[in-house]
């Protein structure tokens, strides 16, 4: 399968052989046009780590050798109140089209096989193609796992990575069942060696060392998510450390601290292209994590992934923060987070809550875009938050999930229900902000005005995925 023909690669190909028509002339006009346009409009490198949780990095005081995020964080803006939801699929649908998961279906929610959005949507990819910006992915989508669902049905010229989840650092394959292989380039599934980490990299590399237009590149890594697998010499830095007097949980440990190395290192290696190319001062760095880090331990025999792989007993850690993946507490859904653009963005640090939500609408106005028509967007442009030019205006933010998980944030209060059949839960951020303090029976008015919130924000969500437009697959 190729790669989703735009309207840039039709005409190229048509000049090429002869059959340019008067009316593809004008469009080739309006493609200059739109070409000039571009001109010193920044390059967007997403990167989104996998289950990297609060203090997985060096910069919040781990053990963990992080020295390039570390440093783009020095250097950059760190995006202290930086929210995701608790699991994969929804924070990556959330990024991407600017609406919270449960706008899309109940197969949003969760971490989903099935296919995420309709057909047609507009969607972070496809709004900066519109503008003339190339785009790209690689890495884990899980927005939809058969090929035909994939990547570039959605605004992406080129992808390549797993179409699913997580998978094996060596083998590529996600859990056993009808979408285990899942390996692809451009939605062809195809078979290659090496380790993945290693792999995603290497793929952006080459794209940045190609590009001279304006570009967006996504980089979903699949690190550090199970199985936790590294090449030795990112295990050898930590033989000298010691994480746990325990013999089992300090090899655990060990082998997720080299797994997010490994990705680290990878981070160093695209902003080293990037000052190779002369792109460095034109491009804006944004990195993730989808969620916090899962409770462990992992055991590798109750798990679906083929091949053979060490128990975890240790995975990540959000301490100080409360909660892991899956919750609904700040260790499940506040992760590590930071915007880094050389000469436009001064070293600093914004405290103001932000959600993933919020990058459609602040990279696309960045880029020029104008929205054709109300996309219903749940984020903000925050680039004025960001940029300290503005004071961050009171906001609510909304945490759908399943099982009846949900919170909501006004302000410094946050009312979270970890379950139907739950009791809700209140925190003032700002006095506790690792959630150690219940106040739901001594705020009863908070809790009520919070839960109007709730109903008001739950609305607009949808059980089933809406209708894809007349004229079916996009």
């Amino acid at each position: 399968m190729q790669p989703r023909q735009t309207r840039r690669t039709f005409l190229q190909t048509a000049g090429s052989a002869g059959l340019l028509t008067l009316g593809s002339r004008r469009l080739s006009a309006q493609e200059a046009a739109r070409k000039e346009s571009t001109v010193n409009r920044p390059n967007f490198l997403v990167i989104v780590a996998d289950d990297l949780g609060w203090a997985d990095v060096g910069y919040h005081g781990s053990k963990i050798r992080t020295p390039n995020l570390d440093r783009l964080v020095a250097e950059g803006v760190d995006l202290d109140q930086h929210y995701v939801c608790p699991m994969c699929t929804p924070t990556r649908v959330s990024l991407l089209a600017g609406r919270y998961c449960s706008r899309w279906g109940d197969q949003a929610r969760k971490p989903s096989n099935e296919r995420v959005l309709p057909f047609g949507t507009e969607t972070l990819a496809s709004a900066l193609e519109s503008v003339g910006y190339d785009t790209g992915l690689s890495g884990k989508w899980h927005l939809g796992s058969k090929p035909e669902w994939g990547p570039n049905h959605f605004g992406f010229s080129c992808s390549y990575g797993s179409l699913a989840g997580g998978v094996g650092p060596y083998d590529h394959h996600y859990k056993k069942g009808e979408f285990s292989r899942t390996w692809h380039r451009n939605e062809e599934l195809v078979d290659e060696e090496g380790h993945v980490t290693d792999l995603i990299g290497r793929e952006v590399v080459g794209w940045i060392r190609e590009k001279r237009e304006p570009w967006f590149y996504y980089v979903p890594f699949t690190a550090v998510h199970i199985p936790v697998q590294a090449p030795p010499e990112y295990q050898d830095q930590y033989a000298h450390l010691t994480f746990s007097e325990a013999p089992v949980k300090d090899e655990g440990a060990k082998r997720y601290a080299a797994y997010a190395t490994q990705m680290d290192d990878w981070i160093g290696k695209l902003v080293q292209a990037l000052e190779e190319t002369g792109q460095r001062d034109n491009t804006l760095i944004l990195f993730v994590s989808d969620n916090g880090a899962p409770r462990g331990p992992w055991i590798a025999a109750n798990d679906k992934y083929p091949g053979t792989y060490p128990n975890a007993p240790v995975l990540g850690s959000n301490l100080p923060l409360r909660g892991f993946k899956s919750t609904m507490y700040e260790g499940g859904i506040r992760t590590p987070a930071l915007l880094n653009w050389p000469g436009r963005l001064k070293p600093g640090k914004v405290t103001a809550p932000l959600h993933a939500v919020d990058w459609m609408p602040t990279l696309t106005h960045l880029a020029g875009y104008q929205p054709p028509r109300d996309l219903q967007w749940d984020g903000q442009d925050v680039w004025p938050v960001v940029t300290a030019t503005a004071r961050p205006a009171e906001r609510t933010l909304y945490f759908p999930f399943v099982n009846g998980k949900w919170a909501i944030r006004q302000g410094n209060w946050k009312l979270l229900c970890e379950g139907t059949g739950k009791v809700p839960e209140l925190y003032d951020l700002a006095a506790d902000p690792n959630e150690e303090r219940d106040l739901a029976t001594d705020k009863p008015d908070v809790v009520a005005a919070l839960q109007t919130r709730l109903t008001e924000a739950q609305k607009l969500d949808r059980k089933d995925r809406p209708p894809d437009p007349a004229g079916g697959a996009g």
